[in-house]
C-alpha cells in the first residue's frame, strides 16, 4: 500500500513536469521591456527577467517544501510516540 502511494506521487509528479503547455501572455510591462530591449539589441534585461521569473518560480515550492518537511518530521515523531505508547499498554 505504502509503495502504491509512492509510485502515484512519482508519477503525477513526472506528468506534471513533463507536459507544457506554451504560454504566450505576460504582464504588458514586461513584454515591453523586452521589446524594447529586443530593439537595441540587449540581451540583459531578457537574462535579468527571466532570473526574476525563475525566483518567483522557486520561492512557493521551497515554502512548500519546508511546511512539508516539517509535517513529515511531526508524523513521523508522533506515529513513535504512538508505538512506544502501545509497547508499554502491553507490557
Amino acid at each position: 500500500m505504502r509503495y502504491s502511494k509512492i509510485i502515484l506521487v512519482v508519477f503525477l509528479l513526472a506528468c506534471l513536469f513533463t507536459i507544457s503547455s506554451d504560454a504566450v501572455a505576460q504582464c504588458a510591462m514586461c513584454k515591453s521591456n523586452l521589446e524594447m530591449a529586443r530593439k537595441d539589441g540587449g540581451t540583459q534585461v531578457g537574462n535579468t527577467l527571466n532570473n526574476g521569473i525563475l525566483y518567483l518560480l522557486v520561492l512557493p515550492y521551497a515554502i512548500a517544501g519546508v511546511f512539508g518537511f516539517i509535517y513529515y518530521k511531526k508524523y513521523k515523531e508522533k506515529k513513535a510516540a504512538e508505538k512506544a505508547t502501545a509497547l508499554q499498554s502491553l507490557t
